[in-house]
């Protein structure tokens, strides 16, 4: 079985929160996770998703490193055509701007389902 890696990261703080579009964007990645496994099972495929944390030091030194997805040791905006940006979130990231995906004309603050599916299908398509 080939693999297809998924690494996820995002700010946790001290008290083990993290910001309501990383909770957000992580219940998206859990259900694309659970299509990709039916889906890409019978051609061979497995995904695996691993979740990285990011201290709020390591955030307040690179804050667009948070909530970052890299399907295939690509990331997420490079199978999208898409572009990092970044706007103002919560608590949790503090005054830091926290990282969204531009995709055409709209803002994603947290990755939808479907963006995702559609990364990892193009990396799943590049492993047959």
């Amino acid at each position: 079985m080939k693999v297809l890696p998924i690494v996820w990261q995002r700010l946790v703080t001290a008290d083990g929160e993290t910001c309501e579009r990383c909770g957000n964007t992580y219940l998206e990645m859990v259900h694309a996770v659970e299509i990709l496994r039916q889906e890409l099972h019978p051609l061979g495929i497995e995904p695996v998703l691993r979740t990285k944390t990011i201290s709020e030091n390591e955030f307040k030194a690179h804050p667009e490193e948070s909530n970052r997805i890299w399907i295939g040791n690509k990331a997420l905006e490079e199978w999208l055509d898409a572009k990092a940006g970044e706007s103002q979130c919560c608590a949790a990231c503090g005054d830091a701007n926290c990282r969204t995906l531009q995709l055409d004309a709209v803002e994603y603050e947290a990755i939808p389902q479907q963006l995702i599916l559609k990364a990892a299908l193009k990396a799943a398509a590049m492993l047959l």
